[in-house]
C-alpha cells in the first residue's frame, strides 16, 4: 500500500493516513491479515514524527479496522463491505456534478459529511 500525504492540506496527517487505509480497505486492497508498514518505516519513508503515524494507527484500532500487536505492527482486521458498487456509482456521479458546478473538494466534502450526521 502506498501512502502519500500533503502537509499543505488543513487534514491533519494523521486523518490523511487513517482515511488512506479505510479507503484501502473499502475498495479491497487490503484484506483481513495484511499487514501494514511498521509505524516507525513509515514515518521515516513519510519525513513525518513517529506519533503521528501511531495516532493514525491507533485511531483505525479504536474503529476495529487494524489490531496492533506488538512485534507485529497494525494488522488489518476489517474485511470490505461485501458490495459497493451502488455506492462507487453515486460517489462518481457526485465527484462529476461537482465539478460541472466548479464546487471545491473541501466544499463536497463537507457538504457529504453533514448529510452523514
Amino acid at each position: 500500500m502506498l501512502f502519500r500525504v500533503d502537509p499543505t492540506s488543513d487534514e491533519p496527517l494523521y486523518v490523511q493516513l487513517a482515511s488512506q487505509v479505510r479507503t484501502a480497505v473499502a475498495r479491497g486492497e487490503v484484506r483481513t491479515g495484511e499487514r501494514l508498514p511498521s509505524a516507525r518505516d513509515l514515518a521515516t519513508s513519510l519525513e513525518m514524527n513517529l506519533h503521528t503515524v501511531l495516532h493514525a494507527y491507533q485511531e483505525l484500532r479504536d474503529e476495529g479496522i487494524v489490531e496492533l500487536r506488538r512485534g507485529r505492527g497494525a494488522v488489518v482486521t476489517a474485511d470490505a463491505p461485501p458490495d459497493l458498487a451502488e455506492l462507487h456509482t453515486a460517489v462518481d456521479a457526485l465527484v462529476a456534478t461537482a465539478r460541472r458546478l466548479h464546487v471545491a473538494p473541501e466544499t463536497v466534502t463537507a457538504l457529504v459529511k453533514e448529510a452523514l450526521r
